[in-house]
């Protein structure tokens, strides 16, 4: 079974047990967090979300928080202005491990309501 979860604006698609980097999230390593947007799951049948798949979620154990390779943003203008400028950034990024995923809501089955007895005329 698998599942396509939304974070950090971005799409991961994650099975149990795997380790993932995402962007930052809000707590410390052997924390769970829960991912509630769900887009799609893949079991016995698969469920696509319109957007989001109602009551599935993903649940995940934090393993570390730390920060990603730095990124050079360079910048040259040519001609007369000759002028450089350099600039870098590191991402703040945690990384979790998928320790379940709860499937969506049962779906009921729709009852077909009887329909009302016709009136009988009084004709006697």
């Amino acid at each position: 079974m698998f599942a396509v979860i939304k974070t950090g604006g971005k799409q991961y698609r994650v099975a149990v047990n795997d380790i993932l980097t995402v962007e930052k999230l809000v707590g410390e390593a052997g924390e769970a967090v829960e991912f509630g947007e769900v887009l799609m799951l893949v079991g016995d049948k698969v469920t696509v979300g319109a957007p989001l798949v109602g009551g599935a979620s993903v649940k995940a154990e934090v393993l570390e928080q730390f920060r990603g390779e730095k990124v050079i943003s360079f910048k040259k203008r040519r001609r007369k202005h000759s002028s450089k400028s350099t600039r870098g950034h590191r991402q703040y990024l945690t990384r979790v491990k998928i320790t379940d995923i709860v499937g969506g809501a049962k779906k009921t089955a729709k009852v077909k309501k009887a329909e009302a007895p016709a009136e009988e005329t009084a004709a006697e």
